[in-house]
């Protein structure tokens, strides 16, 4: 048994340093003086979001971009209360969800395209904050490059707790791990909070069609079609100017159903390598549980428990690090507790995915 988990820590080590590699491929971009050409639609679904949209669109007002450049459409997908629009220099308009599937999301992007106008679409949430050069960014490496799509980066706003910290560490694994795909010519994840494509290539895709039986992945299942279909299309906008904050959730409970619907899309995807590396991640931190408890039971000893430990939380640490840098400048919190805490963690959530059901905007979904 130990050197069946030995194994499987050498696969995850030699995936993680592969992610590395890649993360360093990907240069990391700095919007030059090109005056802006491309427009937007910013599409955000929303469902009962009171609270939060207000500060969104107070950060579209503070944008660094020509107002007649950009439109936003807030789809509302079926609130309790209805959201009313504020007056803002520029055009916002308010429309209904359109439900047709089983994916409110995709239903509410689907449902806004019908009246977009402009060139590009871009989608985030509502619990999202978008810095000044968002658009500018974006719309600088549209312009200096042939691209049709478009993912950027999410990070978390966090309070000083553990609960949060380890949101952050989680929600950065995934950063890197995206960003490390994209560097390896596999990419096959980014976060519809700050991802952008051209209405045409949206069209080109047949949209969300083949994969709208499925809740969530209004993102990751656009973007492996798109670069299944069209990979020298598809782009990674590793810019920290770009970046978009949210906000982490607040309890264990949400953040296990949250975690809960992002893994149940994994088994769908038509990435391989997406495929292959989810399952080599999942291994990896049951090898880690299953040596934990061998050490109880005393069947692993304490110094080999000891050593696959280290290396397991040593290989996280760097990829950890380097996407930390980029996402936040801070440095990281609470990394030992949440390494040794995430597997744990990582393990119920996946097993749970395969067969349970779980909680989204008050409705209850099954895989």
């Amino acid at each position: 048994m130990i050197f069946g988990l030995f194994a499987i820590l050498a696969i995850y080590i030699v995936s993680i340093s592969l992610l590395i590699y890649g993360f360093f491929k990907v240069k990391q971009y700095q919007k030059s003086d090109l005056k802006p050409k491309t427009s937007f639609t910013i599409i955000v679904p929303f469902r009962n979001e009171k609270e939060n949209l207000p500060l969104l669109l107070e950060s579209f007002s503070k944008l660094n971009y020509p107002t007649d450049l950009f439109d936003v459409i807030l789809v509302d997908d079926a609130s309790d209360e209805k959201f009313q629009v504020s007056h803002f220099t520029f055009h916002i308009s308010q429309i209904n969800n359109i439900r047709v599937s089983n994916s409110p999301k995709k239903d509410a992007i689907t449902t806004a395209m019908q009246y977009v106008k402009t060139d590009w679409v871009i989608t985030t949430d509502a619990d999202c904050i978008v810095p000044e050069n968002w658009l500018l960014t974006f719309d600088n490496y549209i312009q200096q490059n042939k691209v049709s799509m478009l993912a950027g980066a999410v990070t978390y706003q966090c309070e000083n707790s553990f609960l949060d910290h380890f949101q952050q560490l989680d929600l950065t694994s995934l950063q890197g791990a995206t960003i490390g795909s994209f560097g390896l010519n596999k990419g096959f994840m980014c976060n519809g909070a700050n991802f952008a494509y051209t209405k045409a290539f949206f069209e080109s895709l047949n949209g969300f069609e083949g994969n709208d039986k499925i809740a969530s992945g209004d993102d990751v299942f656009l973007l492996q079609k798109a670069i299944q279909k069209f990979p020298e299309k598809v782009y990674y906008l590793k810019a920290e100017e770009a970046i978009v904050t949210t906000k982490p959730t607040e309890n264990w409970k949400s953040l296990f159903y949250q975690r809960v619907r992002w893994a149940a899309k994994t088994s769908s995807y038509n990435s391989t390598f997406g495929k292959f590396l989810g399952l080599i991640v999942f291994f990896g931190n049951l090898s880690f549980v299953i040596g934990f408890f061998s050490l109880l039971l005393g069947i692993c000893s304490y110094p080999i428990f000891v050593i696959f430990a280290f290396s397991k939380i040593s290989i996280d640490f760097i990829l950890l690090s380097i996407t930390n840098r980029f996402l936040t400048k801070t440095r990281i919190k609470s990394l030992l507790l949440s390494s040794l805490w995430y597997p744990f963690f990582s393990s119920t959530v996946a097993l749970y995915s395969l067969f349970g059901s779980y909680k989204w905007k008050g409705r209850q979904f099954r895989k």
